[in-house]
């Protein structure tokens, strides 16, 4: 089944029920969206766009975003989001990789992928052609599409070289939606799904459910985050669901400190798409609430691989329930995970190893780079690249990638393990642990600190914490970490900056910036 009718039968429904918003603005009923993205559809048709062909949307969060998805979904075509974020000719490299026939931009990104190159037709939303593509159509009929048909080709991040397109399907699509709305959150018409994360990531795949039940959607002004216009609009609107990578619920937390603030109408917060540390949602919960829930996933699996729901998340009761407030959840309906050993066997609960997911969310494979798939996906299995332990309850605690995994004198370290002790702290901000090659121990624990605890106190909190050959041997000040456009602490960059660094400029316990 094409995912488009959800859109057309909410629109039958309840077409007099608001749909889109620009903060506070009306743009658009459900009716008056179902119209416009059929009026979208129309105009691909009749500019040549076929069922199957891929269209890009390299747009800011704005409520033409919403209705180009659709309409795009609507004539049978595959949706390729672009993080507006992103530089034009790395957009520009994945409209290509893409075979894209189209690419939709918003008026302050369009001019870089125009100078980048591609041979991609570009349409400027809002702008004349857009006008043109908004003029009223007889009825179009929504293209049929099977449950194996591409419906999102979605670009990872490309952290350690170019990135590669995971072949999202419709069939993948309803089961993450409908693991959602049984066991991470329930959405009514009275809801509101909030976007202040990229629409071109977990948000953006997060608007289905929320149209399936007829629920409203908003795009802040400033079309991307900012902590008091979040909590300005969810005052306004009450009932708001968004998603937020944790950077953005220790931004959301600090903002609401710094103002005292009392959040009022944020009623779902879900979080994922990098490390929650303990630390963090325990005072991100003390500060806004009973209102989080975390998932974990990868584009391989759009956010459909564990789920750890509220009542866990608010739990205190249980005798372990800080090591469950620690994991990423239980296992989603639809998936199985198991954690292999080195030569892929299962190991037992308890023991560390490569998370393993399969079931109906797992893609099938990567846009035209067969290598990497069989790399990926092995005997039925997607091979996440995540180390991690399964307790006897099916509970996931996740470790690090596989290859941030640290060796030391012949022992594993997990990076995270540190970082959790460190962030402890009251002045630690923020923390990132990587290894750093030294000849006669394999590799030595450097931790990249954002704050003003001094080396001495963070060495004596390792040491009352985990075992001596776990602490750091170096620390490095930074005003800030490095992030891609998801959020998540780009360690290739630390290390680089490592392999940059003189032996003098490294010195234990040395606190010069860098």
């Amino acid at each position: 089944m094409n995912l488009a009718k959800w859109l057309e039968q909410t629109a039958k429904a309840s077409g007099e029920r608001p749909a889109l918003f620009s903060g506070t603005r009306l743009v658009a009923s459900y009716e008056e969206f179902h119209a416009n993205a059929q009026a979208v559809a129309a105009w691909l048709r009749r500019n040549g766009i076929e069922p199957g062909d891929r269209v890009a949307i390299y747009m800011r969060n704005q409520p033409e975003f919403l209705i180009v998805f659709w309409g795009i979904w609507y004539a049978g075509c595959v949706v390729v989001p672009i993080n507006a974020k992103l530089h034009g000719r790395e957009a520009a490299w994945i409209v290509e990789n893409a075979d894209a026939r189209m690419c939709f931009v918003s008026q302050d990104v369009g001019k870089e992928v125009l100078h980048a190159g591609t041979q991609a037709s570009i349409v400027k939303a809002p702008g004349p052609e857009w006008s043109k593509c908004l003029e009223p159509q007889s009825p179009f009929e929504i293209v049929h599409r099977a449950a194996e048909d591409l419906a999102w080709l979605f670009y990872t991040s490309g952290t350690t070289g170019q990135p590669k397109g995971v072949q999202i399907t419709h069939g993948m699509l309803l089961s993450m939606a409908l693991c959602y709305c049984s066991e991470v959150d329930h959405v009514s018409p009275d809801d509101s799904a909030l976007y202040a994360a990229p629409l071109s990531h977990g948000a953006g795949i997060y608007n289905l459910m929320h149209v399936l039940h007829g629920a409203q959607h908003i795009c802040p002004d400033s079309g991307g985050f900012d902590p008091v216009e979040i909590f300005d609009l969810a005052a306004h609107f009450q009932g708001i669901h968004m998603f937020a990578a944790p950077t953005m619920v220790m931004r959301l937390t600090a903002a609401a400190r710094a103002s005292k603030i009392r959040q009022s109408g944020l009623k779902t917060v879900v979080y994922a798409g990098g490390p929650m540390y303990l630390q963090d949602i325990l005072d991100a919960q003390e500060t806004l609430g009973d209102i989080f829930v975390q998932v974990y996933g990868q584009g391989e699996c759009p956010m459909g691989i564990t789920v750890l729901p509220r009542a866990d998340i608010m739990n205190r009761e249980h005798p372990r329930w800080k090591a469950r407030l620690a994991s990423v959840g239980r296992a989603q309906a639809a998936v199985e995970i198991q954690i292999g050993g080195g030569d892929d066997q299962i190991l037992n609960a308890g023991e560390v190893g490569e998370v393993m997911v399969r079931g109906a969310t797992v893609m099938p494979g990567y846009w035209k780079n067969p290598e990497a798939t069989a790399q990926t996906l092995r005997n039925g299995w997607l091979m996440t690249g995540d180390v991690g332990a399964l307790d006897v309850d099916g509970y996931l605690t996740l470790h690090d990638r596989s290859k941030d995994v640290i060796i030391t004198g012949g022992s594993n370290v997990y990076p995270r393990e540190v970082e959790e002790v460190l962030l402890q702290h009251p002045a630690v901000e923020e923390v990132s642990v990587v290894g750093r090659p030294n000849p006669e121990w394999g590799e030595d624990i450097v931790a990249f600190v954002v704050g003003q605890a001094t080396d001495q106190d963070l060495d004596q909190l390792c040491l009352d914490n985990i075992a001596r050959f776990k602490r750091p041997k170096f620390y490095v000040r930074l005003e800030e970490l490095p992030k891609n456009n998801y959020g998540k602490v780009l360690k290739t960059a630390l290390r680089a900056q490592l392999e940059s660094a003189s032996e003098k400029s490294l010195k234990p316990s040395n606190t010069r910036k860098m």
